[in-house]
């Protein structure tokens, strides 16, 4: 579990994150969600400590993350499984060689138990024949499977997400949010998702808390969403609903 209590942090002087209060459950997809510019992602960068915060603690169980010493994060990092927007593959690198890049640099397995979980993973995200295509010959689902891979080669307790369905289509987007709730039912992690997307959020958010400048305005589970009576949300949920329409359209 994660436990966040009375964070703050600031930019130059302007407060982004308000005295954040949230709990992300283990077995359960944890969603974040807010407009651009509301905080959600200065969140999720402060969870994994790309941003050190002002004030308050990020709790990982018993552990208070951003008060830790180098060395306890750098073995807490080795628990930490992240999905990037773009998916963040290495061009240079196969997808086996992408997949197998956290196992090089933090274990000492042998070759050949690596080559064993690489390929364990594969098949687990469905990728099958793709070991040696390089990312510039995936296609969008692909490259977001590949990076999923990559998150759970070292069997992490703890799975971020940063906008996961990104530039993908809605079909492929619906077989990437299956994938990420199933895994994280099958091996209990903590899963956090951020996201705009409300085909996401109303169909695996188990958990969902709602970021409006800066404060925490809202949680509840998505069952909750559509009677929330909270007027910013409503606004957003339209928002994102309608957008999602126009783009389709487009497509």
């Amino acid at each position: 579990m994660i436990t966040v209590n009375n964070v703050y942090k600031s930019f130059d002087g302007r407060i982004v994150l308000d005295n954040i209060n949230a709990k992300f459950e283990p077995g359960k997809t944890n969603l974040i969600i807010g407009r651009s510019g509301s905080g959600k992602t200065v969140l999720l960068k402060s969870l994994v400590g790309l941003h050190q915060v002002d004030s308050g603690t990020i709790m990982y169980n018993d552990l208070c993350f951003n008060l830790a010493s180098l060395n306890e994060k750098r073995l807490m990092r080795q628990q930490l499984g992240m999905i990037f927007q773009g998916g963040a593959l290495l061009d240079t690198l196969t997808v086996e060689e992408n997949v197998r890049f956290p196992l090089d640099f933090f274990t000492d397995m042998s070759m050949s138990e690596k080559e064993d979980r690489v390929q364990f993973c594969l098949d687990r995200v469905k990728l099958e024949n793709a070991n040696n295509l390089y990312p510039s010959e995936l296609s969008g689902g692909m490259v977001k499977r590949t990076a999923i891979a990559r998150a759970i080669v070292m069997n992490p307790k703890y799975l971020f997400c940063d906008e996961p369905n990104s530039g993908l289509d809605p079909v492929t987007s619906v077989v990437i949010d299956n994938l990420i709730r199933e895994i994280t039912q099958e091996y209990n992690i903590t899963t956090i998702v951020n996201t705009h997307d409300m085909n996401s959020v109303m169909e695996i958010g188990d958990t969902v808390t709602f970021i409006y400048e800066g404060k925490k305005w809202w949680e509840g589970s998505r069952e909750d969403i559509l009677d929330s009576n909270n007027k910013e949300l409503d606004e957003f949920v339209f928002a994102s609903a309608m957008a999602r329409r126009v783009k389709n359209r487009i497509k």
